[in-house]
């Protein structure tokens, strides 16, 4: 007497129980809620064996290969969430370190700063190579030039510079936000300098899967990978 059962196979279990089995698209559609997980999968290879042929048993082979697919399915599975466990706790690492910097001035590469008359502005320039003169001009809001301070030869590096809020005629300036623009001459060709300036820390931004921003005094936003130096 023929037995009317015939092999079944995991692929056809799943092709009528209508379960998605994950497979990877090329399109950017959010993953189907019913893939295959390891709960159904065990299941399925439950069902794969209750209704085998007995006179055709399945290979014992091919269910070692579909529970080392799964075995394998599984791993990938833990390794992803762990990884995402590692990012959420940097991020909560980086999210608290950053709240840190609210109220303290930090040195940015910037080529704007917010001045304060009772204070001095101790600034830097960034050479690029060994100078024989170079200068940093200071405009106020409207562009006009308020003050230009030498700073003579320099090696290559970080040149340090003050300004003590007075313009050119020695008078005070207001308060507000100005520009610092360094040059230099190379080959009697002007080339122009980075400036690291000083600004306070009003808030901090985060951002999904971008990088955090700071909020500074004067300037705007900022990303926090352009701080050199954190102050009081």
């Amino acid at each position: 007497m023929a037995v009317e059962n015939p092999s079944v196979n995991l692929n056809d279990v799943l092709t009528k129980s209508g379960v998605s089995t994950g497979t990877k698209k090329t399109t950017t559609e959010p993953v189907d809620k019913n893939a295959l997980g390891k709960d159904a999968f065990l299941k399925l290879l439950v069902t794969q064996m209750q209704h085998q042929n007995p006179l055709d048993p399945q290979d014992n082979g091919q269910f070692i290969a579909q529970l080392a697919q799964f075995s394998s399915l599984e791993g990938i599975q833990t390794l992803n969430s762990s990884v995402n466990s590692i990012i959420s706790g940097m991020g909560s690492s980086q999210a608290l370190q950053a709240s840190s910097l609210v109220g303290r001035s930090v040195i940015v590469q910037n080529d704007k700063a917010l001045f304060d008359p009772k204070e001095s502005l101790n600034g830097q320039v960034v050479v690029p190579q060994n100078i024989t003169d170079g200068k940093v001009t200071i405009k106020d809001k409207d562009g006009n030039v308020v003050k230009t301070i030498q700073l003579g030869e320099q090696k290559k590096g970080n040149a340090d510079f003050i300004w003590d809020g007075t313009n050119d005629k020695g008078e005070k300036v207001e308060a507000g936000t100005y520009t610092f623009t360094a040059t230099t001459t190379v080959d009697g060709k002007s080339q122009e300098m980075y400036t690291m300036l000083p600004a306070k820390v009003t808030s901090v931004s985060f951002q999904n899967g971008g990088e955090m921003m700071l909020n500074l005094a004067g300037i705007g936003k900022l990303g926090i990978s352009k701080v050199q130096t954190i102050g009081i």
